[in-house]
């Protein structure tokens, strides 16, 4: 039997005192394996030659599929049963307690070591020069163009991306070695703290998961004390367009002097500075360096045009974040690969096709686009409509969104209410409720409702359950139109069942034409 403190020794400032190849080792079994994070982990360490196995709820998620693909049996429901007889380490979503789940109490009953997904993620972070991936909007993104770039350059690193990216062959991680390691981090609770960065990526901070946070100042502080966790010799990159990045990173860099600090974006002076951005005919283009000195060594060619074909403007912001966290670490391969990196990013990145449920194509049916997206905080909204509207121009926007969690709905109900300003209607549900929080009455969607109407000058709707909205939309749709379902609730399956109406109807749309203003 391994005693838990093998695992795991939480020191505030050092590395924990942990073998990183002990979850290489053993025999896993993980209780919320659904869960974006915990599904991309257990590919990767399955893909490790780990066995692992887990449980979840029978909801079905994007991750199930994952799952499947990567052979990994999934038990659903939660017994004490379900904990396999030759278990040596249980790894948990802290959507779970410990003292009351019957899992994770059967576990500790037999003496099993628990970490949380960010502890686990924290004991495989320090046994390798890594880089973590931070900030209340963008993580996702930047995390999926670094693993693609450490994919497509054939780098011997590897990256863990929490969703799935089509880039990644429809995976959430990609292993080509163990000399580095990228992930996406998450700032609620603290999490990241768990995690040992070499270079810190933050890409956006401001106020967010104000059922922990108490506000801005609150949330900053955390990432100003992840920063404190880089090594002396470590990389803070940074934002330069963000205010909330620029804060932290002033902070981190006046009590850490010895730290190399990197900016990036339009407004960044230097190797990473962002230039001539624009997008024309569905392909997000700009470049990526200081003008001044073309192919220096330090940096990209400030003549090479990166192209992706995803919309959002932001892209180009996570690209250059992207960029400059894959060479930093391909510094300790040798110059010669942190150049070959900077060469090579343009062509690699052509590979990148976005990720699971950001600006994510569903599909197209009677003249009708569907997407997906997870934005579901006010900031993230506007910039995700701005950029489908640049993409996709002269077409309707029909947006429906779920709002997420009652405190962010609440604490941020005044921004909520002029996010929605480029699209042409706006459909909304109730409040999708979280685990970590109960409904004091105080805030519903009806609330959110009122305060869209009254800030939008288009259509708003309010359908209080998700798939009560189908038939409105399906009269509200022309072709050419645009159906984004948006945020971090189910609403997701309303652009799904609505793209099934429209293929298996081919009339559909002359049929909701005629219902329109009805």
């Amino acid at each position: 039997m391994i005693k838990a403190e093998a695992f795991y020794y939480h020191n505030p400032m050092s590395r924990p005192i942990a073998d990183p190849s002990s979850l290489l080792e053993r025999s896993i079994y993980m209780v919320g394996i659904k869960g974006s994070g915990m599904a991309a982990l257990a590919d990767m360490l399955t893909r490790l030659g780990t066995p692992v196995r887990g449980s979840d709820t029978d909801e079905q998620f994007f991750t199930d599929e994952l799952l499947r693909r990567a052979g990994i049996p999934v038990t659903e429901g939660f017994t004490a049963e379900n904990v396999p007889a030759d278990a040596e380490l249980v790894i948990y979503s802290a959507a779970y307690d410990p003292d009351t789940h019957p899992e994770l109490t059967e576990a500790r009953r037999r003496g099993l070591p628990l970490l949380t997904y960010t502890e686990a993620l924290g004991v495989f972070s320090a046994g390798r020069p890594s880089a973590a991936i931070a900030g209340v909007h963008g993580k996702t993104s930047t995390a999926a163009l670094a693993a693609t770039l450490v994919r497509e350059l054939g780098l011997p690193g590897s990256a863990l991306v929490g969703s799935v990216v089509p880039s990644l062959e429809d995976s959430g991680v990609y292993v080509g070695g163990e000399r580095f390691f990228i992930a996406e981090t998450c700032e609620y609770k603290r999490h990241f703290l768990s995690f040992h960065p070499d270079v810190l990526v933050v890409t956006n901070v401001e106020p967010d998961h104000l059922d922990y946070f108490t506000d801005y100042a609150d949330i900053r502080d955390a990432f100003v004390e992840l920063g404190r966790r880089l090594p002396g010799d470590g990389v803070l990159v940074y934002c330069a367009d963000d205010a909330g990045a620029v804060d932290v990173a002033g902070r981190i860099g006046a009590e850490r002097p010895e730290l190399r600090v990197l900016a990036y974006g339009e407004s960044a002076c230097g190797p990473y500075t962002v230039r001539d951005v624009a997008v024309s005919d569905g392909v997000l283009g700009f470049r990526i360096g200081d003008p001044a000195a073309p192919g220096a060594p330090a940096g990209p060619s400030a003549n090479e045009r990166y192209e992706l074909r995803v919309p959002g403007r932001h892209n180009a912001l996570n690209t250059a974040a992207a960029l400059a966290a894959v060479a930093t670490l391909a510094e300790r391969l040798g110059n010669e690969a942190r150049a070959a990196v900077h060469a090579g990013a343009p062509g690699a990145l052509r590979a990148f096709r976005g990720s699971a449920r950001r600006s994510e194509l569903v599909g197209e049916a009677g003249g009708v686009t569907v997407i997906d997206d997870y934005a579901h905080h006010p900031t993230a909204i506007r910039l995700t409509l701005a950029g489908l509207r640049e993409f996709y121009p002269g077409r309707r926007l029909i947006v429906d969104f779920m709002s997420h969690t009652y405190t962010r709905t609440a604490a941020l109900l005044e921004e909520f209410a002029g996010a929605f300003g480029e699209a042409d209607v706006v459909i909304l549900h109730r409040i999708y409720a979280s685990a970590r929080e109960r409904f004091d009455g105080k805030i519903s969607g009806k609330d959110l409702y009122h305060k869209v109407r009254a800030a939008h000058p288009g259509r708003v709707e309010y359908r209080r359950e998700v798939l009560e909205a189908v038939p409105l939309v399906l009269s509200l749709l022309e072709p050419g139109d645009i159906l984004v379902t948006m945020g971090a609730g189910d609403n997701w399956r309303l652009g799904r069942a609505v793209l099934q109406n429209l293929k298996n109807d081919p009339k559909s749309d002359n049929q909701t034409r005629s219902h329109r203003g009805g």
